[in-house]
């Protein structure tokens, strides 16, 4: 079955015809094709470049593929119709190639220190380990490793490294050599430039970025998911810990306060920022819209740019061709024009996914 689509084609601004013939965009017209969208805003459809299938509301690791199956579906809905899965405790490689499901960039699981992350959720390595836990988690997923970049040190009461700077420098050099990139979770400032200067492909959070360090991801071409939606929970995590850790708890209210302007520092400096959720565990799924309003409500992104963050830009980012000549049949269609006003990519009217009829 062939479908036809006509409206104004995002980021060309023209009014264009597509046909989708199986899993590919071709200009050229094909007789016989059914019309599914006449009019409205096309997009090569919405990305979640942090995001987590394989971790269940609450936190807890899935136990199913049909969980992970309902959580995709859940932003496929919303129009989000390729993922980075950026760590994942339930290894589901059955799904990269499942026809009704967003395609999939995938690490394997978190690579974190010993007794100082979530618990079930990453392998879990001393420094002498790192790097063979790295090749490990390359060959589990598709392209990404991901590492834990730092978190709370109960020793030290506040944020603290994962492991020595050249432990963690060590850690990307393995992922490179294995031929995948690395994501790094990081809150703090002394882990996040660790990570940066070390060559990380992509930070993940960086509330502890300064503006050296913003200058420098720009210089380095090192991307930035803000997931702006996850700090704003920083509140609650901090009322939690304080009776025990008073001065972490302080740290995270003065990570979330300034990070708004964090990122717009990013964005100004031409750090490449796309859009991410964080969903899994504290953040449902399905968000990636509200994390899009976020970025230009609070970090003065433009909405084109937005747009580009979260659609056409963030899928060439993962590898995801979007609506040229041979790419891939990935679409919504929004009524309204998204760049006017960006509430609109909340109601996709329209979405094909692989070729596929959604809604």
């Amino acid at each position: 079955m062939a479908w036809h689509v006509r409206g104004v084609v995002l980021p060309d601004d023209e009014v264009r015809d597509l046909w989708l013939i199986g899993d590919r965009v071709t200009f050229d017209p094909v007789p016989g094709a059914e019309t599914i969208a006449d009019g409205g805003f096309v997009l090569p459809g919405l990305i979640d470049a942090h995001c987590h299938i394989g971790i269940a509301r609450g936190g807890a690791p899935i136990t199913s593929l049909d969980q992970a199956r309902e959580l995709a579906r859940t932003d496929r809905d919303a129009g989000v119709l390729a993922i980075r899965d950026a760590g994942s405790p339930y290894p589901y490689p059955e799904l990269d190639d499942a026809e009704d499901l967003p395609r999939l960039a995938r690490a394997g699981r978190h690579i974190a220190p010993p007794k100082r992350y979530l618990r079930d959720i990453g392998v879990e390595v001393g420094a002498a380990e790192v790097a063979t836990a790295v090749a490990e988690q390359a060959r589990a997923g598709n392209g990404w490793v991901k590492l834990v970049g730092d978190w709370i040190d109960r020793g030290v009461g506040d944020l603290a490294p994962a492991w020595d700077a050249d432990t963690m420098a060590a850690a990307v050099r393995a992922a490179h050599a294995a031929g995948v990139r690395a994501a790094v979770h990081t809150f703090s400032e002394s882990a996040v430039e660790i990570m940066v200067r070390a060559g990380v492909d992509s930070v993940e959070h960086g509330t502890g970025l300064s503006l050296d360090l913003v200058d420098e991801m720009a210089r380095r071409g090192t991307a930035l998911i803000p997931t702006m939606i996850n700090i704003r929970t920083f509140g609650g995590i901090a009322e939690q810990a304080r009776a025990r850790f008073p001065g972490y708890a302080e740290h995270m209210l003065a990570l979330r306060d300034r990070f708004p302007e964090v990122v717009r520092a990013a964005y100004e400096a031409g750090v490449p920022i796309y859009v991410g959720t964080d969903a899994g565990g504290g953040i449902d799924h399905g968000l990636a819209a509200e994390e899009m309003l976020l970025l230009h409500e609070q970090a003065g992104m433009s909405t084109v740019d937005v747009l580009a963050a979260a659609s056409w830009r963030a899928r060439e980012w993962l590898g995801f061709p979007g609506l040229v000549e041979g790419g891939l049949a990935d679409l919504t269609v929004y009524a309204e024009d998204p760049r006017a006003d960006l509430r609109a990519v909340r109601t996709p009217t329209r979405i094909v996914l692989r070729g596929h009829v959604i809604r």
